[in-house]
């Protein structure tokens, strides 16, 4: 587990990432909780190891856009080797496929990062949303800010 408490066996989000025909190689598991409103959905994008990569379009390995049905949503990553990755999450709260802003530049919707990276001013720091995925399969909880 690499944040948050794992889910258990017998939880559907776990046996949903480590079903008999999913790819070969490890899986993650992303649980993104603390929507403020069943509406729209959650982005969720992976990104690698460089950091000059990180929120950038070319930069993204695999984009997930799950659809809110409550206020956590859960996507499962077949990944093609273990190693360091980092994740960007945003709660698309009207369904337009952008992170909205405020007229001044803050976040007008939900967002968050791998290890629930703190962001007082500005974005994270590389280092802090970066994180190992070993062999096998993960999990990762990050929480919404709004």
């Amino acid at each position: 587990m690499l944040g948050g408490a794992a889910p258990s066996a017998t939880d559907p989000r776990a046996t949903a990432c480590a079903a008999p025909d999913a790819p070969a190689g490890p899986r993650l598991l992303v649980t993104v909780t603390g929507a403020r409103r069943v509406a729209g959905n959650v982005t969720i994008s992976l990104y690698g190891p460089r950091q000059e990569a990180f929120l950038t379009r070319t930069g993204r390995l695999a984009r997930q856009r799950i659809p809110l049905r409550s206020t956590s949503a859960d996507a499962c990553f077949a990944l093609s080797a273990p190693g360091d990755y980092a994740i960007a999450v945003y709660h698309d709260e009207n369904d337009d496929h952008d992170f909205n802003r405020t007229l001044i530049g803050l976040p007008a919707e939900g967002y968050g990062f791998s290890n629930d990276a703190p962001t007082t001013v500005g974005l994270p720091a590389f280092g802090d949303v970066r994180f190992t995925v070993p062999p096998g399969q993960s999990s990762m909880i990050i929480h919404l800010r709004y």
